[in-house]
């Protein structure tokens, strides 16, 4: 039976979806019911598929579109690592949203398309090839679209605009890279250690350079690499639970989730290396890392502030990829659960700070620790994290991709991390001197009670910001698991 696990885990939230667009406006009871049993049920399938890949199981499917061409589902190590993530970080998500959109407009189109962009994220991580990733990643664009534009407000829908624009343009470059490679390798399934072996990794050189440049481009534009990262901070115009989707769950983590099975799974790390790539991507890694951080010193719009922030804090992710270091491959992979722990504490915090009080600058921040002492407990534990605050799960990742640096004889590394941490500490530091600090300025009524679905899920992430620290060595722990998938990758 654990053979369907994976389509099981998907029609959780693919199959649901559908039922969830047809839900009345009015049946707001139903809607919550579906959304957190789905959510729950998911998890607990995750957990179940987790125990079938440690002891050595890897569910496959295969369903045959066209000849050469087949939808394939797969589990292994990697997929387990991003469906956990997605899983978890979904239920808190849906907690939150049910409770943020308490009032709101349109909730069962935002909370079906809220399940189908989860759906697509799904199918990324236990996408079996190259031809089943390229389906889920363009179907994750479509399903983001509209919570986007959800406030329907002409903001709203200039940054749909745009996103649309750069991610189907970068939809565009994975299709043709697909497609060109296709033609060269035949069908490309995810193999670890890569897929190209052989003659053809060392006699069409150039053309695997322009493919790798085409697949990495269609990826950067979701991961949001410098230059393909303008469309992220527009999109903060989104509500509260979107962006946390976005930064934390979905949008860049699957750009991110994608540029490690390319590497590791498509091409091969000695192929990166070998082809003379592994160092433009690691540079632009380093680039994206201090461009974001400058950028978010510039913004006093908090939400900009931490979409800048995640455009520096994922290129860790591909920083650790790139140095083709075993060392450096644990702190990246480690970081893309780390980092989703910390963002989504970071945005669900910032979402009370504007409901609660309509604070959404970093210059209104004043007082804010003693006008909302739990939310923003659990926003500075999610900072102090991402600056890289020990025992919190952001220092493990930074003294991993330290350590990788060294390893792989790239001590430029360590002024990197020491740059990007201290620019961490610049943009996030007078957030919290201001919160904790100073006095809260002469306010009017609170502009909405918080209840316990608004309080209790940043708080819950903050927990395990902690607990990803303190409990690192424990069985299945992010760190234990991606210690695990680079021993597949790399010995």
């Amino acid at each position: 039976m654990s053979e369907f696990l994976p389509v099981a885990i998907l029609m959780t939230s693919l199959g649901v979806a559908p039922i969830i667009l047809m839900i009345p406006e009015h049946a707001s009871r139903l809607r919550s019911i579906v959304n957190l049993t789905a959510a729950s049920v998911k998890v607990a399938l995750v957990v179940w598929l987790t125990f079938v890949v440690v002891q050595g199981g890897s569910p496959d499917l295969r369903f045959t579109v066209a000849p050469g061409l087949d939808l394939h589902l797969q589990a292994d190590a990697l997929s387990v690592l991003f469906l956990a993530l997605s899983a978890i970080l979904w239920l808190i998500t849906t907690v939150y949203a049910i409770g943020y959109l308490e009032n709101g407009v349109d909730r069962s189109r935002f909370f079906g398309f809220f399940t189908l962009c989860v759906a697509s994220t799904v199918g990324i991580a236990m996408s079996g090839n190259l031809f089943t990733f390229l389906i889920f990643f363009e179907l994750l664009t479509l399903a983001t679209y509209p919570l986007v534009v959800h406030r329907g407000t002409a903001e709203a829908h200039r940054a749909g605009r745009i996103y649309l624009a750069y991610t189907l343009g970068g939809g565009l470059a994975l299709t043709l890279g697909t497609i060109w490679l296709y033609t060269l390798a035949g069908e490309v399934t995810f193999t670890p250690r890569g897929v190209l072996v052989g003659d053809l990794a060392q006699t069409d050189a150039i053309a695997l350079i322009a493919i790798f440049v085409l697949l990495i481009a269609g990826v950067g534009v979701k991961a949001a690499l410098v230059p393909l990262h303008g469309w992220l901070p527009l999109s903060m115009v989104a509500p509260a639970p979107v962006s946390a989707l976005l930064h934390a769950v979905a949008v860049v983590k699957a750009g991110a989730f994608g540029i490690m099975r390319i590497v590791y799974d498509v091409f091969g790390v000695e192929n990166v290396q070998a082809l003379g790539l592994a160092t433009p991507l690691a540079l632009l890694a380093a680039a994206t890392i201090i461009w974001g951080s400058v950028c978010a010193l510039r913004q006093d719009d908090l939400k900009k502030r931490l979409a800048y922030s995640t455009i520096s804090q994922v290129s860790y992710i591909t920083l650790g990829i790139a140095l083709v270091s075993p060392l450096a491959a644990i702190g990246g992979l480690t970081h893309l659960i780390h980092q989703g722990i910390m963002k989504i504490t970071l945005f669900l915090a910032a979402g009370n700070f504007a409901e609660a009080h309509g604070v959404k600058t970093v210059s209104a921040m004043n007082g804010m620790g003693r006008l909302m002492p739990v939310s923003m407990l659990a926003f500075t534990i999610g900072a102090l994290g991402m600056i890289g605050i020990p025992p919190l799960a952001g220092f493990l990742s930074k003294w991993y991709l330290v350590a990788g640096g060294l390893e792989a004889g790239q001590p430029a590394v360590i002024a990197l991390l020491v740059g990007s941490s201290l620019l961490n500490a610049a943009y996030f530091l007078p957030i919290l001197y201001r919160a904790w600090f100073l006095d809260p300025p002469e306010i009017g009524p609170v502009r909405r009670t918080l209840g316990w679905m608004l309080v209790l899920p940043p708080a819950v992430t903050a927990a395990l910001v902690v607990a990803a620290g303190l409990f690192a060595n424990a069985p299945f722990s992010p760190l234990g698991w991606t210690r695990f998938i680079v021993s597949l990758e790399y010995l």
